[in-house]
């Protein structure tokens, strides 16, 4: 786990002394504690770790190497957040004291497209030159005693290393100290697909700027922002196609110059752009699977960086130094130090990561958003990273937000998520759906009194749509003998008792069926005895596209015939008109997570050379039969879904391309919606997890493909669907161990937005429970009266 922060720990060192005192039990002493420190890299991550560890330890010998000029510097305006603001502030008020009689502050973002502005107040920033930052931290190092050396190389990584006590590699995203121990800290560096620019205007924005520029080549964007009374940054940014169509490629860097200017003139009220040593590039992802080797450790960019879109590397970097002096006093032997600098700064940069991720994507792929309604499209701007969401803003610019909500059609003081969405003759009340969820709990294929109970209970708690687990289309297809089916008549009348109960007992929720076939993944032990694994005994043989196993140690199946495949056609048939026997409102085709279907759509279980594998038409060919045959039995008014894995997470997989495809196909052939899942295909996956990590897939099916879809994985807040709802990256959710750990989440979602509507009726039984119950007071009485003593100001 994190250590507590930083700001507060390093804090409390310069008060009392560096040394003095610690909180570790096992403070470092004068053998451990690193006492000569070459910094490589004389940014602003280094300077400020050298100001830091230079004032903590008076007596150190700090060195700082910079290939450049003191005033040589790149890029022009640095943006820093209140909470970093709050670590300088604590750790060394001198610098703060400097930076804030410098610092612009303003509140607004102003998004503007086809010749609209919106604005957002609320967001509350701060920038600065970055040359003026450079300039208050020389200052502070040479005040502190740091050794500067300009304009002077470094020496090599592994001689510093033996002249040193610890050695800082704060030399950027082209780091040569981790190029040279490129084996040890192992890289990855990650190109993305845009060309942006650094350039400056001669005037202050009076807000954090967006501009979308359509131009004949393709969509320009301008990312805009003061830094100082009279200047601002301005980032010009475009896909990499677009800027060699304008012609980008070809042009220097004052020409560069003066075409942004052109095409930004609104924007810039026709006034110039400037450079400095200004060149198109193209950002980079650096992750590193260790920071440290030995003495060596690495901070700021070169261990890691994230796109500018969402906020400034140097606030990274500073974060970094902060946290590395803390460890450095905390722990007894440098090795710990280094080892729990990482520890702690590793989560927060991997968190901001995925949020830069998500950003830098969705300006990637902007154009597919501009048809959005205008204040739609700035709400999704404003919420791309999945850092700010409806609640954030809402909160910043309650005005905004609900001029927003307008325009999508929210009834007066109802949330997005509890708006209604109808799919064929079915309109369900809000956005939520019970995600299917594999229970393993049945016998001979037959729900019991278990699946009334967790289904019931998910039904009574407000949710729109309630799926069943992967109902199996028949004994051989199952995946665990624990798992339910619909291949006899047992089965569907055991489904029809719960159907019954939904609809009377939790009237205008919705139950939905979820088909499937095991493939491969079948013939496994329940989830708790262990996954995946092959049972002891009792083992059925499985069937597959092609024989191949899921994983070392699994059956392997053998490779349909073209009879089997017509056999297993009609026993999705069968389940098919035994589910709409039972009664479901919905029914869902499960052609994900790696089972008999989804085993057909991916190349790397489809190995195939007949008319049913190869291109990716063929490897359709076979889920749509079957897709084909469930639809001719299932009634034309009862919608239906199928559910996909938009990516493998694995070389070879499934494309993001393939995925749109595949849901393009099943649309045509009358699929309501998709169901956009990811993963679970092959054992070997590398999936990126994260808070509504799998959101992008269904974004992309939905304005690529044109289908409504339900977005999956990691959405566990009300404000995580209502943002998601808002922006138009999903028209519902689905939301599987929320709905474990609180069977009456979307209830109690409603309740703490102070919503009470037709999209969340509590069931009579339970309306005085609406509300939360009392608890007994913990608040003190608020003291009335200060008396002051003799001398004491009143």
């Amino acid at each position: 786990m994190p250590t507590p922060g930083a700001r507060g720990r390093v804090d409390q060192r310069l008060r009392r002394g560096a040394r003095a005192t610690t909180t570790n039990p096992h403070p470092p002493d004068n053998r451990n504690h690193p006492h000569r420190i070459a910094i490589t890299g004389g940014g602003p991550g280094g300077l400020y770790t050298a100001a830091l560890l230079k004032r903590l330890a008076p007596d150190r010998e700090v060195t700082v190497y910079e290939r450049g000029a003191p005033d040589d510097t790149f890029g022009f305006g640095v943006v820093l957040s209140d909470e970093t603001l709050g670590g300088i502030e604590h750790a060394d008020p001198v610098v703060y004291e400097a930076l804030k009689t410098h610092f612009v502050r303003w509140d607004d973002i102003d998004i503007v497209h086809r010749g609209t502005r919106h604005t957002s107040g609320g967001h509350r920033f701060a920038a600065l030159g970055r040359r003026r930052l450079l300039e208050i931290l020389h200052d502070r190092c040479r005040d502190l005693g740091v050794d500067l050396r300009f304009r002077t190389e470094a020496p090599p990584p592994d001689r510093l290393a033996r002249t040193h006590d610890l050695v800082v590699a704060a030399d950027g995203v082209h780091s040569a100290t981790r190029e040279a121990y490129r084996d040890v800290f192992r890289p990855h560096l990650t190109p993305h697909r845009c060309r942006y620019i650094w350039l400056a205007a001669d005037f202050a924005f009076d807000a954090f700027r967006f501009e979308i520029a359509e131009t004949e080549h393709g969509v320009m964007q301008l990312h805009g922002y003061p830094y100082s009374p009279d200047a601002s940054t301005v980032i010009v940014e475009m896909r990499e196609e677009v800027w060699r169509s304008a012609g980008f490629d070809e042009l220097d860097e004052t020409e560069s110059t003066a075409r942004c200017a052109k095409i930004f003139a609104d924007a810039l009220g026709g006034r110039p752009l400037r450079s400095n040593k200004s060149a198109w590039t193209t950002f980079r992802t650096v992750v590193n699977e260790r920071w440290s080797h030995g003495n060596i450790v690495l901070l700021g960019d070169a261990a890691h960086t994230a796109h500018f879109s969402i906020g400034s590397g140097t606030k990274l970097a500073v974060e970094d130094a902060l946290a590395l002096a803390a460890c450095l006093e905390e722990q007894p032997t440098l090795p710990r130090a280094l080892t729990a600098y990482e520890e702690e700064r590793r989560p927060v940069v991997a968190s901001t990561q995925r949020a830069a991720k998500a950003s830098l994507e969705w300006f990637e792929d902007l154009d597919r958003y501009l048809g959005q309604p205008p204040r739609q499209f700035a709400f999704n701007l404003l919420t791309r990273s999945r850092r700010v969401t409806h609640e954030n803003l809402r909160l910043r610019d309650a005005g905004f937000t609900d001029s927003v909500e307008r325009e999508f059609g929210c009834p007066p003081d109802t949330p997005p998520m509890f708006t209604p969405f109808r799919l064929r003759g079915l309109t369900l009340r809000n956005r939520v759906v019970v995600s299917a969820m594999d229970m393993y709990s049945a016998t001979d294929g037959v729900p019991g009194d278990f699946h009334l109970v967790h289904l019931g209970a998910r039904a009574l708690g407000g949710a729109a749509l309630v799926m069943t687990e992967m109902v199996c289309v028949s004994a051989e297809g199952r995946i665990t003998p624990g798992c339910a089916g619909l291949y006899t008549g047992r089965q569907g009348e055991a489904w029809r008792r719960i159907t019954d109960f939904v609809h009377a007992g939790a009237p205008g929720t919705a139950i939905g069926v979820q088909l499937g076939h095991s493939g491969r993944k079948g013939s496994t032990r329940l989830m708790w005895e262990g996954m995946d694994e092959p049972l002891p005994d009792g083992n059925w043989p499985l069937v597959a596209p092609s024989p191949l196993p899921y994983r070392p140690g699994s059956q392997t199946p053998r490779e349909l015939s073209r009879a089997q495949l017509t056999d297993v056609r009609e026993q999705f048939r069968s389940a098919a008109e035994r589910a709409a026997h039972a009664g479901f409102d919905l029914l869902e085709l499960h052609c994900a997570h790696g089972y008999l279907l989804s085993g057909f759509l991916s190349p790397l279980t489809n190995h195939r050379t007949d008319a049913y594998g190869g291109s990716l038409e063929k490897r359709l060919r076979f889920p749509l039969e079957v897709f084909d045959a469930v639809r001719e039995v299932w009634p034309g008014e009862r919608p239906m879904t199928v559910r996909i894995s938009a990516t493998d997470w694995a070389e070879g997989g499934t494309s993001g391309e393939e995925a749109v495809e595949i849901a393009r196909a099943f649309a045509a052939h009358g699929a309501d919606a998709v169901d956009v899942s990811t993963g679970q295909v092959v054992s070997g996956e590398r999936p990126e997890f994260g808070r509504s990590y799998q959101t992008p897939y269904a974004d992309r099916i939905r304005h690529e493909a044109g289908v409504p879809v339900v977005a999956v994985g990691a959405i566990s807040s009300w404000d995580d669907v209502n943002s998601l709802i808002l922006a138009g990256r999903a028209d519902l959710c689905a939301l599987a161990r929320p709905h474990l750990y609180d069977p009456h989440w979307t209830l109690h979602a409603a309740a703490e937005q102070g919503y009470d509507g037709p999209g969340a009726v509590w069931p009579a039984p339970y309306r005085a429970g609406s509300r939360p119950p009392r608890t007994g007071r913990t608040d003190a009485p608020k003291p009335r009266l200060t008396l002051h003593g003799p001398g004491q100001d009143v």
